[in-house]
């Protein structure tokens, strides 16, 4: 196997456009999907206002769910007895 070398140039453009992706946050992530569930706004709306793609809000959205329903039950204490 031939290794390919970049040009800086093509270096440069990478790390630019890699720069330009904002990374968010495992709380920013959870405060966005916990607004979409509120319903004041639409999806779309909310995605426009946090410069998000809808596919990324449903995306963080299935993760938060499935994580959430995985937590194990707890039962209050009075029930307990």
């Amino acid at each position: 196997m031939r290794k390919t070398t970049k040009s800086p140039g093509e270096k440069i453009v990478k790390d630019i456009n890699r720069a330009k992706h904002k990374h968010y946050s495992s709380k920013e992530k959870i405060r966005i999907v916990l607004d979409g569930l509120r319903c004041e706004d639409s999806i779309a709306e909310l995605c426009r206002r946090e410069g998000i793609s809808q596919d990324i809000y449903y995306k963080w959205s299935k993760a938060w769910h499935s994580a959430y329903h995985a937590l194990p039950l707890v039962r209050p204490i009075s029930a307990a007895r």
